[in-house]
């Protein structure tokens, strides 16, 4: 999978519209690239959201055509919600499906709608995000609406920087 660091703006600009209607959102601004994550800062209706986002370094199934595919950690401090987990498949998934995130030896299920993937909960998220500080790698696996499986590969190296850029950003500790 090619590594396009300033599509991360792009999709989280995005879902910012589609999730957030009618928010107002500015251009994200990149904090800096830590290893293989990024991380920004956006406003969004006056109150500052900070991120971080990566792309794998390998993304496999039999697909002939498919979106490009982002991990992503949100805090949006004015909501009093930090370390939100997403993921941007680049396709649609299976309706009903679930979708898995292994990082080392540790295993999430997240719920899925259209393209998106997250976690369940506030505690799911807040243990993927430091999980991914600490490890080593991640492979997210899912089922397109057309019963494709994929499996994306993850380097996880800079998640700790690119989160304690983002918590520093948005106050967060």
């Amino acid at each position: 999978m090619r590594k396009c660091l300033p599509l991360f703006g792009l999709a989280v600009l995005c879902a910012a519209v589609l999730f957030a209607t009618p928010a107002r959102a500015s251009e994200p601004k990149l904090i800096g690239t830590y290893g293989d994550w990024a991380a920004y800062t956006f406003d969004e209706d006056g109150q500052k959201v900070c991120y971080m986002a990566s792309q794998p370094k390998k993304a496999e199934g039999s697909y002939s055509r498919r979106g490009d595919v982002f991990a992503l950690i949100t805090h949006r401090p004015a909501e009093g919600s930090k370390n939100v987990f997403s993921y941007i498949t680049g396709y649609t998934y299976k309706s009903g499906s679930d979708a898995t995130v292994k990082i080392d030896s540790s295993r999430f299920t997240l719920f899925t709608q259209d393209e998106t993937a997250w976690a369940p909960d506030a505690e799911t998220d807040d243990k993927l995000a430091h999980t991914i500080r600490k490890g080593s790698g991640m492979v997210v696996t899912g089922t397109s609406s057309r019963g494709t499986e994929t499996k994306d590969t993850f380097s996880l190296k800079g998640s700790g920087a690119a989160h304690d850029a983002i918590n520093k950003a948005c106050g967060m500790k």
